[in-house]
């Protein structure tokens, strides 16, 4: 039961993780646009 419960775990932590990064890599994407824009008024 243990073992069960530490898989699950793992498993949300590991689908949350990746949920986060992609976030993440969605604002620094946006921001190196706003960045572009900016530079080229």
């Amino acid at each position: 039961m243990m073992l069960l419960t530490l898989i699950l775990l793992l498993g949300s932590l590991t689908l949350s993780g990746c949920n986060t990064v992609e976030g993440l890599g969605k604002d620094i994407q946006r921001g190196g646009e706003k960045i572009e824009r900016a530079g080229s008024s």
